[in-house]
């Protein structure tokens, strides 16, 4: 599709709607939330592209109370699990109980959390590797399978994952083929001073923010899903992506000197299809029909992050994934 294909009445309506419900949650969601405007973008972008998103954060940064508020804005149905080291399949997933009806016994599918629109997964890196893998099976294929049967999730449906970077001791770190399911890994960090004065204000305050109003619908955000997909990206944007991600390879003729002291593992293929997508939404939000090398450069760091494996050379010195992706997307704009 190009840019004058938007021009047709039922796209460009559906473009009008797009930019109007984007703003409208983005000011709903404000209502509750305080600063974390990057954040929230990366989490709506999640979402317009049908994507799963890992937040990483300290605790009391507002992580359940940010995605809790989002989806109430989406209009969609939310539902929570707090992970623990005793967590269970099937606690998450739902099980099969036996019904007696008149002396006719049968087999009853109770559903779990897992079949909900928005799914809040509580501290993601508390359960077990067995659990973990029930919900990367809903992540990847939209369904969960019990006693052998195999039961659909309805879309619209996401993750959105929450890790504690503190008190490793007792967790399990989530694989690196879950980890790859993720589009986002976002860093939720604190707030400036003055974004923490009102959150104090707002909530200690006699009069709580009224709750947030629904500004979408399901049917209604598969449509923008379906739209974000359909923006055109020029073979040069496109092959700048794909650069861009061959570059984390330390293997690989194009990258950066940094990547190949630091890094052990670069990212695949589906991070340069992710970050693609995202970049779709990204400018579709910002009102442009098209993608630019601006967009990619601004989402490396969500998509990418949780993607490349740095090296003992690295710990040693004191350098993290973000030192080496900034500087990356730096000498790659220089260039």
């Amino acid at each position: 599709m190009t840019e004058s294909d938007f021009n047709n009445t039922e796209t460009t309506q559906l473009v009008a709607e797009f930019r109007d419900v984007t703003a409208r949650l983005k000011s709903e969601v404000g209502r509750i939330i305080v600063g974390q405007e990057e954040v929230v973008e990366h989490l709506l972008i999640t979402l317009l592209v049908g994507g799963h998103c890992l937040v990483t954060g300290m605790p009391g940064t507002a992580k359940t109370l940010l995605v809790r508020t989002l989806a109430d804005a989406l209009g969609l149905q939310f539902d929570r699990i707090q992970f623990t080291p005793d967590l269970m399949p099937t606690d998450i997933t739902g099980t099969d109980i036996i019904e007696d009806d008149n002396g006719q016994r049968s087999w009853r599918f109770i559903p779990g959390p897992i079949f909900t629109n928005v799914l809040l997964a509580d501290e993601i890196n508390r359960t077990p590797p067995k659990t973990q893998a029930a919900l990367l099976e809903a992540m990847q294929e939209y369904s969960a399978t019990v006693r052998g049967t195999q039961h659909i999730i309805d879309k619209p449906f996401f993750v959105l994952a929450t890790q504690n970077p503190l008190e490793l001791e007792g967790t399990y770190p989530l694989p690196e083929a879950q980890l790859d399911r993720f589009l986002f890994n976002i860093m939720l960090g604190y707030l400036p001073l003055e974004d923490e004065l009102t959150v104090v204000e707002r909530f200690t305050s006699d009069v709580l923010p009224k709750p947030v109003r629904a500004c979408t619908n399901p049917a209604q955000i598969l449509a923008f899903q379906t739209l974000t997909r359909q923006v055109p990206v020029s073979k040069q944007v496109g092959r700048y992506a794909v650069e861009l991600v061959r570059a984390t390879r330390p293997e690989d003729p194009s990258a950066t000197a940094k990547v190949r002291q630091y890094v052990k593992f670069g990212a695949s293929v589906r991070a340069a299809l992710f970050i693609t997508l995202a970049a779709k939404a990204r400018a579709l939000m910002a009102g442009r029909y098209h993608v630019t090398t601006e967009d990619i450069d601004a989402l490396a760091a969500p998509v990418l992050r949780h993607r490349v494996m740095l090296n003992y050379f690295a710990e040693a010195d004191g350098v993290d994934i973000d030192d080496v992706l900034r500087d990356l997307v730096e000498q790659r704009i220089a260039a």
